[in-house]
Formats: C-alpha cells, sequence, structure tokens
C-alpha cells in the first residue's frame, strides 16, 4: 500500500487538506479548501477541520498533519497569528485529535514549510544549519541542524537597527513582500532591505543555505540574484503544497515514533 498521510493548512482566511504520497512528496489527491470561520474560534475551526477531513475516503488510522499560525509548544499554541486570540493556551493536538477521531499533530506553519523543503524540495540533501524563509504578509522561518528542526524560530520578528525612523522595529515590517507592495517598492530597493535582514541572519547563525519560499519566490530571479551572501539562497520548490506536504511528513515521523516507543514499552512489560 502506498505510504501516505494527511496534511492540513490552516490559514486566517481559508483551511486547506489532502492525503499526502510520502514518497514522492506530492498530493495523492486534489485538495479541498473550505473557508476559515469567522470568528476562528477553537470549536468553529475544529468543526471545519472535521468536516474536510469527512470529505475524502481515507483509513480510519491515517495520522493528520496540521500546520498552524503560531507558536507550538508539545502540542499547544503559545501565540495566534491571524486566528482568534482565544487559541493562546489551548492544546491543539489535543483538540483536533478528539474532534476528527485521528492522530493529530501540530505544527508552525512555517516550520511545515521547512519539513517539506528539506524533504522534497530545496533543502534536501543538505547539511549544517539551513533556514527556510516564507516571505508574505509576513515572515515565517524554520531553522534545521542536519536535517533537525529547530522548531518556532521566529526569525520575522528580529529586530533591525536600519535607520533613525525605523530603528528597532520588527524585520517583518521592514522586509516582508507584503511592505514590498504597501510602499511600491521596485525590486532593487527592495533587495536591499532582504539583503539587510540576511546579512545579519548569516552573522548570527552561519547558514550553508538560505531557502526563499512564499509568492513572491515566482520571481525570484527579479531579487534574489541582488543578494550578496556567503550561504547559498534558493528558492523554495513546493510553494503552495509545502505546508500540507509538511505537515504531512511531521505527522507520519510522530506516529512512527510513538508507535516505536510503545512497541519497546511492551517489550519491557511496562
Amino acid at each position: 500500500m502506498t505510504k501516505r498521510a494527511f496534511g492540513i493548512d490552516i490559514g486566517g482566511s481559508g483551511i486547506k487538506g489532502a492525503p499526502v504520497h510520502l514518497g514522492k512528496g506530492k498530493l495523492a489527491e486534489d485538495r479541498v479548501r473550505l473557508e476559515t470561520p469567522q470568528p476562528s474560534t477553537p470549536d468553529a475551526v475544529a468543526d471545519t477541520v472535521a468536516e474536510l477531513i469527512s470529505s475524502f475516503d481515507i483509513e480510519d488510522d491515517m495520522p493528520v498533519g496540521v500546520t498552524f499560525p503560531a507558536v507550538i509548544q508539545e502540542g499547544v499554541a503559545l501565540t495566534a497569528a491571524n486566528v482568534d486570540k482565544s487559541w493562546i493556551g489551548t492544546d491543539v493536538d489535543a483538540l483536533l485529535t478528539e474532534r476528527t477521531g485521528h492522530d493529530v499533530f501540530v505544527v508552525n506553519d512555517a516550520d511545515a514549510a521547512g519539513i517539506a523543503e528539506m524533504e522534497f524540495g530545496a533543502g534536501r540533501h543538505s547539511t549544517g544549519v539551513v533556514q527556510v524563509f516564507t516571505l508574505g504578509t509576513g515572515v515565517g522561518s524554520a531553522t534545521f541542524v542536519d536535517g533537525r528542526l529547530v522548531p518556532n524560530t521566529e526569525l520575522g520578528h528580529l529586530f533591525l537597527n536600519s535607520d533613525a525612523a525605523r530603528a528597532y522595529e520588527d524585520a517583518e515590517k521592514y522586509m516582508a513582500s507584503s511592505v514590498k507592495e504597501n510602499e511600491d517598492l521596485d525590486w532593487e530597493p527592495w533587495a536591499e532591505r532582504l539583503q539587510e535582514f540576511f546579512a545579519h541572519i548569516e552573522f548570527i547563525f552561519s547558514p550553508t543555505r538560505i531557502i526563499v519560499g512564499g509568492g513572491v519566490s515566482k520571481k525570484h530571479k527579479k531579487f534574489l540574484p541582488l543578494l550578496d551572501l556567503k550561504a547559498e539562497i534558493l528558492p523554495a520548490e513546493l510553494r503552495n503544497e509545502a505546508g500540507i506536504i509538511g505537515a504531512a511528513v511531521l505527522a507520519h515521523r510522530e506516529e512512527k515514533a510513538l508507535r516505536k516507543a510503545a512497541k519497546k514499552a511492551a517489550e519491557r512489560g511496562v
């Protein structure tokens, strides 16, 4: 049987999901998208996630990975971006597992995109420190050391002392792709802001490879060649499906680890 897991990407406006072929790193079926309920409270979103899963004919024991726009620690949302603030402190893993009847594993949305790129995209076969950045309304980040995720890095919230008028402001408020659009910046001046940010990142982390995703990465030839970094800098390859694929990969890994731990415990008679 084809190795599959289910991936769901929760965003502020839409909730998207599909089964994922884990051998190929591709959606096994066409994805379904439902509107994110407003207000996007835990109960309302959980019902929508359950509805989405039920629209597919999948195995009862298929694990489900879910991206969530928050810092996630042991399945609990510590923040909430673009969703209702009542999510803060919610055990997202437990809520969605109970509501869907599947084993659910939740991950920060940028971390999920990073997992997908490391497994199937521009980060595969990488060693050392590799960082994935998604440029959009804000800036998401995922950091890996020899392929292992360092979760919840949130590097878009670094402070940049760019000039007197913008001293010590969140980096994403200075160089996200939404800022380029809102300030009507040409590629060159926007690339100067990216250079400042990524040079700062490079100084702190010394990455061997930086991967840039988000919708603007489709036009990577207009700005990535303008950057001058020691690290190799590449466009993301999976783009819009990265969250779903990364969440499914994570779910499969976590489910496998739990089964292995349970087997060892049984062998010890615990």
